[in-house]
Order: C-alpha cells, then structure tokens, then sequence
C-alpha cells in the first residue's frame, strides 16, 4: 500500500475500506503547512490528521485564520505541505505527482470558492465559465454535447439558458455562487471542497445553496468537505465535523456526539457562541469563554487521541484521562447556560488583557496629541487647568501627555528660578 501510495500515476477505482466498512475517500497524514522561511516562516497547520468517507459531508470548522481554508487549498494542490502528506483512495497526491496524476486529481477534486464574486472571470460568459473545465479535459463527445451538458447543469443550479450569455457582474450574488457550483458539478467530481460557500449570500439564499448542495449529493453520490465558522449551519448538514483552532485539530466527531458531549473547551465556545432565536433568552445567556492559558503543555505535549465513540480529542495524558471520564459517563454538556429571570447576561467577556472600564468610555477626541504638551511646558499654569479638566471628563490620553507636559514646564520654571535665587546670593556676597 505505501509503494502505491508514493508511486501511483493514476488514481485506483476505490479507496481503502477501514473497519468499519467504509471507503476512505481523502486521508490527511500528519500534515503540516508553512508560510514564510527561517525565522519568518509561520506554521498555519500543524500534524493535522483526518480521514473524509465517501459519501459523506465531513466540516472543518474554526474562526478566521484558524487555517480552514489553508487545509482546503492543500487538498487542491495550491498550498505546498512542509510536512506529512495527503492521499486521495490511497495515493499521494501533495508534493510532486505524475502529470497524469495531477490531471486526475484536478478532475476529481473540485472546489466552491468563498467569493462567488473575485473566484469568476468576469471577461468570460457564464458559458464559457462553465465550459473551460469540460474543454480542458475534453469531457464531451461533440459541440452538440458540450451544449447539453452546460444548459443541464444550468437548470440544475436554478439558472436559466439565456444566463449563459451573460457576464457574471450581470447577476447577484447568489446567482454567481449557483454559477461557481455549476463549474464545479459539471466536471461530475468525487470530492467537492466548499469554502465558506454561503458566507458572503444573503441569509434568504443560503438555505436554497445548501439544500442544491444536498441534492447534488443526493443524486451525484457526491462527498463534501464543508468549511465553516458557524456550527449553526454545519450541524444540520454534517455527518461528521472537525473543529480547528489556530492549526490544530481540537477536536473531531460525528455532529449529534459532538454536540451532546463537546469536551474540548475551544468546541464548548464555539457551541456557545451560536444565537438563540428567541431575544429574551438570548438576552440572559452567559457565552463559555475559551482560554488558552487553561492547557499547561511545559512538559506533557498534546496530540489527537481516540476516546471511543468515534470521538477524537486534542490533549495530553492529563487531559485525555478527563475526557474519557467526562465522555463515559454519559452525562451530555451544555455549552449554553441561561441565567435567572432578571439576571441579565455580562455585557462584554472577559479577555486576557486587563481593560480599564473607564477608559473604554473615553471619548473619540481623546487622541493624546503631542502639541498638548508643547503647549502645558511653555503655560505651565494653563497645563495645569487642562489637565485637571481632562481628568474629569475622562480624556485619559490628553490627560497623561498634558501632565507630562506641565510637570516638565514647572520644573523648567524652578530651576531657572533657583539658577536666578543662586545669582542674587552670589551678587549680594
């Protein structure tokens, strides 16, 4: 199997099968992903390891950065991976491939981008978008049967036959991610990555894309590697979820165990993030708050481990011991706590930097400005009132350059009257 894995140039008819009886589809070995060299180089994911079973609709979900999009670019062979590798039904497919290889895997894998806007050329038709993948890889038999398949796929998505002259400024916003997904589905890929496909649609149109992407899945037998940073959505349209935070994989499990028994503490966060569609409770909700600072990996290291249960959580021995205690006894964890009625949720959470309240109520002309100062040292006295007035009206930043700037005059001020006393004595003498 390595030997296939290192040396295929073509891709096999089926994946490995595991225990389970289900085809490993997509396979990430310990990968890690860099940017930058030497002492500028920066690790965007670290020895992240999963498996995607065909078929299913597995999500990556993180906040911004957390190197969600970096993994989907990898799969797609844009970003380059500084360690481990990426097999697809068992062959390598990172680093250098075959030509043939490579031309499989592009036919194979496809990608719904983030931006319908910036991913589509808009000097080409919507015919011509949709057409280029099938004029590549010559995925029609004559023009009469390239036509077909375009004007098929354009009714699929919703649009209409007369849109395929048309450029895509000519449409909305969900109009061009229908266009995106059209390209992408008329290749009749395996392995379809979806970054954020409904993050930039207005709320109204993103249940009408998912529910086009489960048809398509539907019909198609299609596998979906969903990237999301809201596990509102991903939870009614996962089979399995994978949570990251800053390039770690903290954790991994199917959607109802993960979000009966979120035991990581950054999931636990994420869960209780998401909003409650009734104001009143919304209102007396307290957020779990994650911190980093909780984790103490000075000398036992973390990694990905096993619970049971399908279940995979990212800690060290310590720590696994807790999760496989708090798993095992059954116990689901709410993430979401309501407070008493009149008991009104804290308005604003709690940070690792100390903030003074005060000073956030300062107002927006307290810029602290250098000429302040300048102007206190030279009319100390007049320094003097402003910096009492700054005091109480809270203008912190005038208030400290304004201080610094009367203190200084005043000191001038005394020296050169005790020079001028010393002179007089001297005089007298």
């Amino acid at each position: 199997m390595a030997n296939q894995a290192n040396n295929a140039a073509h891709l096999p008819e089926h994946g490995e099968i595991n225990q389970e009886g289900r085809e490993i589809l997509l396979s990430l070995k310990n990968v890690d992903i860099t940017f930058g060299k030497d002492e500028n180089a920066v690790r965007a994911v670290k020895n992240a390891s999963f498996d995607i079973f065909k078929g299913e609709t597995f999500s990556l979900v993180g906040e911004s950065g957390s190197g969600k999009t970096t993994i989907g670019r990898a799969v797609i062979r844009v970003n380059p991976c500084a360690a481990g590798e990426i097999q697809y039904k068992g062959v390598r497919i990172s680093g250098k491939i075959p030509r043939s290889l490579d031309r499989e895997v592009i036919r194979n894998i496809q990608m719904v981008f983030q931006d319908p806007a910036a991913s589509l050329n808009e000097r080409a038709t919507v015919d011509y978008i949709i057409s280029e993948g099938l004029y590549n890889f010559h995925l029609f038999e004559n023009e009469a049967d390239r036509v077909k398949k375009v004007e098929t796929i354009i009714d699929e998505v919703g649009l209409l036959p007369e849109h395929l002259t048309r450029y895509p400024h000519e449409f909305s916003g969900g109009q061009r991610q229908r266009i995106g997904l059209a390209r992408a589905m008329v290749m009749e890929p395996e392995l379809v990555i979806a970054d954020e496909p409904i993050s930039a649609l207005d709320v109204s149109i993103r249940a009408q894309v998912l529910n086009l992407m489960k048809k398509f899945q539907k019909e198609r037998d299609i596998t979906y590697l969903f990237i999301a940073h809201d596990l509102s959505i991903v939870r009614f349209i996962s089979d399995r979820i994978a949570v990251i935070y800053k390039g770690d994989i903290v954790e991994i499990a199917e959607t109802d165990e993960l979000f009966n028994y979120p035991l990581h503490p950054y999931t636990r966060s994420l869960i209780s993030a998401i909003p409650i569609p009734d104001p009143k409770l919304e209102k007396h909700k307290a957020l779990f708050t994650y911190d980093p600072s909780v984790h103490d990996y000075s000398t036992d290291k973390p990694s990905l481990q096993d619970i049971g249960h399908n279940h995979f959580v990212f800690g060290n021995a310590k720590e696994i011991e807790a999760y496989k205690a708090q798993r095992e006894s059954g116990t689901p964890l709410k993430s979401i706590t309501i407070l008493p009625e009149g008991e009104e949720a804290p308005s604003s959470v709690e940070t690792d930097t100390t903030v003074d309240e005060d000073f956030l109520q300062t107002p927006v002309h307290d810029t602290g400005n250098i000429w302040l100062a300048v102007l206190a040292f030279f009319l100390p006295v007049l320094g003097l009132v402003g910096t009492l007035l700054f005091k109480k009206y809270h203008h912190f930043r005038n208030y400290k350059v304004c201080k610094k700037g009367t203190i200084a005059g005043f000191a001038v001020i005394g020296v050169i009257i005790a020079l001028f006393g010393l002179f007089l004595l001297l005089s007298v003498l």
